[in-house]
């Protein structure tokens, strides 16, 4: 999978605005703690989180989706006129129908005449969004196309401790902790082909595998409505996650470095999706990555689903982490498992 003329133009983002630490949530924990005999501070130990965000109660996905487009529109300098299609790719979604991307595209005054769709994969829905403009860009369909989303994990973090509390014992808790590493975010990246892409970072290609026998290692469901109407439980299997992901990561990754023809010592860079500490370390040092070639927000913005591999990357880059001519791996591994990595020189 390999593209010419498709660029990154622009990114923009929204952070929500309540902050909530490890510590707070353990405090509404702490009947289990003591139950268990744990002790305070277990939370950020094992998963590296120390606080994450999450929106005001009954927010609306649309609205931190159009937030962050319209961030990125004022960021590319182009018109919201130009944009000839807009995908939602969040898994937290304001309905089940109609797709999420029409709330988005009338806050962002789209033209009638744009291609507007909502695409859920896990946490990899906004990487396969830009795929799909990127092949409608290699394609020459369109010169311009806007991929947002808009994660919330307050309900399910909380609906998650209440799950904990009335189990009041170990295997619940093991099953759930990687849920109450949830945040909330939106973000949006513009793409664009070569005529509009001044200042622009070139998509070089990518790769995508699955392994789609472990579908059921992490589970979120079964309603996707946000507020949800019924039982919306996660479960994970946080060993099997990591065991199985890892070998499906490497051989993404070595398939990767094939396709787009890398050195031994490329990417310069990369952005994994953000899951936590262990999962962190263990696929970088499986591929081989130095740590001070990756750049992480997990500890700040806990995992934010398909908003965080896109957001981390617009912060590495206005932090001057990720600088011009780097090549840069985007690297998305999600439940199903499904893995797809994305080349970009900077």
């Amino acid at each position: 999978m390999l593209y010419s003329k498709v660029y990154i133009k622009s990114f923009g983002y929204e952070l929500a605005p309540n902050v909530v630490t490890s510590e707070d949530l353990e405090e509404n924990l702490l009947p289990l703690y003591d139950k268990l005999h744990l002790q305070k501070g277990q939370l950020e130990a094992l998963t590296g989180v120390r606080e994450r965000r999450f929106w005001d109660p009954d927010y609306k996905m649309h609205m931190g989706a159009i937030r962050a487009g319209q961030k990125a529109i004022e960021n590319s300098g182009i018109s919201p006129e130009q944009i000839q299609m807009l995908v939602y790719g969040g898994v937290c979604r304001d309905n089940l129908e109609p797709a999420t991307a029409c709330a988005v595209s009338h806050g962002l005054r789209l033209s009638p005449d744009t291609e507007i769709c909502d695409v859920s994969n896990a946490c990899l829905g906004v990487i396969n969004g830009m795929i799909h403009t990127a092949n409608a860009i290699e394609l020459g369909q369109i010169k311009a196309g806007l991929v947002v989303s808009c994660e919330s994990a307050r309900q399910i973090v909380y609906s998650t401790i209440d799950r904990i509390l009335e189990a009041m014992d170990m295997d619940t808790f093991r099953r759930t902790v990687a849920t109450l590493t949830g945040g909330s975010g939106a973000v949006a990246v513009l793409l664009t082909d070569e005529s509009l892409a001044s200042n622009s970072h070139k998509i070089i290609g990518g790769i995508m595998k699955n392994a789609a026998e472990h579908h059921e290692l992490c589970t979120w469901g079964p309603d996707t409505g946000i507020p949800a109407s019924g039982l919306n439980v996660m479960n994970t299997d946080s060993v099997g996650v990591l065991k199985n992901g890892v070998k499906l990561g490497i051989e993404t990754f070595t398939a990767f470095k094939k396709e787009l023809s890398l050195t031994n010592g490329q990417p310069d860079k990369i952005i994994c999706h953000q899951v936590g500490s262990v999962h962190q370390k263990t696929i970088r040092d499986s591929i081989g990555i130095p740590d001070d070639r990756d750049f992480t927000t997990f500890q700040f913005l806990g995992n934010m689903g398909t908003v965080s591999l896109p957001l981390t990357a617009a912060i590495a880059s206005e932090r001057e982490f990720l600088v011009k001519d780097d090549l840069v791996g985007f690297l998305g591994i999600g439940s199903g498992l499904n893995c797809l990595m994305l080349g970009i020189k900077w």
